[in-house]
């Protein structure tokens, strides 16, 4: 498999993450500039951001939660050369249910279908590492 198909998906992943940073940024300077918040109330993290702001952030910072595990796994997976057909597709099946989620989260909010689309992906990438795991373990014998 070549190097642009394994790292495409952690692009995209990398994209996401970026997009809603930046999107906490306008949605916190937009909620200052409305006075619905006021940057001395929210300067040491208190909660006091309106909703909106309050989901992205919080869809923010869980991209740097579960997808750090991601991130771990392409390089070892490249490096090991254990990087297959099948490892570049659960790549993307992890990525765009991180995408689902993140839309989720940042929208409706419908905590059961976000709780949902979360343990897929959770899954898809508890199965990536068995399947590393058990791939690497089985060279020592």
């Amino acid at each position: 498999m070549s190097i642009p198909m394994i790292l495409l998906p952690v692009f995209v992943q990398v994209a996401l993450t970026f997009a809603l940073m930046y999107l906490m940024g306008y949605a916190r300077t937009s909620a200052v500039a409305r006075k619905e918040a006021r940057i001395r109330d929210t300067a040491l993290g208190q909660p006091a951001w309106p909703e909106f702001p309050t989901k992205v952030a919080n869809c923010y910072h869980n991209q740097l939660q579960l997808p750090l595990l991601f991130f771990a796994l392409v390089p070892l997976a490249m490096f090991t050369r254990k990087a297959d057909l099948l490892f570049v597709v659960m790549s993307w099946l992890f990525v765009l249910l991180r995408v689902a989620h993140a839309s989720i989260h940042v929208t409706s909010n419908h905590v059961p279908t976000r709780f949902f689309v979360f343990g897929a992906g959770s899954l898809v990438l508890l199965l990536m590492w068995i399947i590393f795991a058990v791939r690497i373990l089985l060279e020592i014998g």
